[in-house]
């Protein structure tokens, strides 16, 4: 019984601890917040969705990859980090959302392959500003396609269509 107790206790702080966005992608977040927001100093608080809730939603909510981004008493706005399939690899991407819930920027964190990266140009990304939980993007009718990038210009449409559904139903149903 003794040796339960420290186990208990390592797998609870890995499960607090062990799952949070790493620390390379981390401090570029923190540094695109401060960008978007033209501020030094904030708060980032992750925010919770219930279980039965989140297995409806498109893009899952785990804890750490959607966050609350506060001033003092003012909610600036959220931020989104995820991470989508290139041909190989994944690639990290954020998006900083604005309090009404409008999509103020998008960058490509970390991208892993040697083709393809042209989705981290500003111009392409561009697309995106402006979107709420009420759009759908698709790469074949609102998204332009990027010659050599496929793929990436894919899968990046396809998860900020579920992102932006995800956005829809949990301000539909209160949770931001």
């Amino acid at each position: 019984m003794k040796l339960v107790k420290p186990f208990a206790l390592l797998f609870i702080l890995l499960l607090f601890f062990g799952f949070s966005i790493p620390k390379g992608v981390h401090k570029k977040v923190i540094k695109e917040v401060q960008k978007t927001f033209e501020v030094s100093n904030f708060d980032m608080t992750a925010i919770m969705v219930a279980n039965e809730l989140n297995t409806a939603l498109p893009t899952k909510i785990s804890g750490d990859n959607l966050y609350k981004i506060d001033l003092q008493d003012s909610i600036l706005g959220y931020a989104f980090v995820g991470q989508a399939p290139s041909k190989t690899a994944k690639f990290d991407y954020l998006v900083v959302f604005d309090s009404d819930l409008k999509v103020v920027n998008s960058k490509v964190l970390i991208y892993r392959e040697e083709y393809g990266g042209e989705i981290g140009s500003k111009r392409w990304l561009k697309q995106f500003i402006g979107k709420t939980g009420a759009d759908r993007v698709n790469h074949e009718t609102n998204i332009d396609a990027i010659s050599g990038a496929t793929i990436s210009v894919r899968s990046m449409t396809k998860s900020m269509d579920n992102l932006l559904q995800t956005i829809g139903i949990l301000q539909e149903k209160g949770q931001l």
